[in-house]
């Protein structure tokens, strides 16, 4: 399991990104809720932590595409494919995620270039 950062330092409303491969963003609502997503959005290269978090969606700051916080699905397009979600756990105050096993649905840009690289 991974160590995020104490509740106390993620205000509700905000957001951190953490520097894995690939890298997830890790949400604290407004309403005091928790979760984890792939940081990158499944239609282009963008940082989903830099979007727009409404409710239980963020927005990609790229072209507006919508992801549910809960089930990583696509709520607005033009993204098909969702993010995967990652459980997290909070303990003694510390948010900790357990990364998904699952392979993630990274944008075509992206995979082009692991392939490339011989990543893929």
């Amino acid at each position: 399991m991974l160590e995020v950062c104490p509740l106390a330092s993620l205000p509700r409303g905000d957001v951190r990104r953490v520097d894995t491969s690939p890298p997830i963003a890790v949400f604290h609502t407004d309403d005091g809720e928790v979760f984890a997503i792939d940081d990158t959005c499944s239609h282009q290269d963008a940082s989903l932590a830099d979007g727009w978090l409404e409710g239980c969606e963020i927005e990609c700051p790229l072209h507006a595409s919508k992801f549910n916080l809960r089930t990583g699905a696509v709520d607005a397009p033009p993204a098909k494919l969702p993010v995967r979600t990652h459980e997290v756990v909070i303990k003694d105050g510390v948010i900790h995620v357990e990364l998904s096993t699952e392979a993630p649905n990274l944008p075509p840009d992206i995979r082009s270039r692991l392939n490339a690289e011989g990543n893929a």
